[in-house]
């Protein structure tokens, strides 16, 4: 079996991130940082030590989010897209994403019969939701 799980490039914050994801999706959150793995540079670049090496989020829903600190080196792109037919966990989810940041189509009925919106969260992050429409 192969599993495909989104990573994040973050400039420095990526610590916030990932306890706001956890904050939104639950789960236990594992953080290493660039000290505790003893790496001081990178390709003559300082590191700080307290900067994320590498984070993973795993939630009891089956989600793993995993995300590094790219000092300088990332332009958030692409979307991350939650999908599904449990409509208060989904809006929960939506609810939670939305605080501080930006909601470029609102969470609604769509014309293909589901519910669907598109936010980018305040780390700049965007994400889809579609909540499944019943299927009489």
């Amino acid at each position: 079996m192969a599993i495909l799980n989104p990573y994040l490039n973050f400039d420095g914050n990526t610590r916030a991130a990932m306890e706001f994801y956890q904050s939104v999706f639950g789960g236990e959150l594992n953080v290493m940082a660039f000290g505790d793995m003893g790496m001081t540079e990178h390709e003559g670049q300082p590191l700080p030590a307290d900067g994320v090496m590498h984070a993973q989020l795993t939630t009891d829903a089956g989600f793993t989010l995993m995300a590094a600190d790219s000092p300088g080196e990332h332009t958030p792109n692409g979307h991350i897209s939650l999908s599904g037919d449990e409509d208060a966990l989904l809006r929960g989810y939506w609810d939670r994403l939305s605080d501080g940041g930006h909601v470029d189509v609102p969470l609604e009925a769509a014309p293909w019969g589901d519910s669907f919106g598109q936010v980018k969260d305040k780390f700049g992050i965007n994400w889809l939701v579609n909540i499944a429409g019943s299927q009489g």
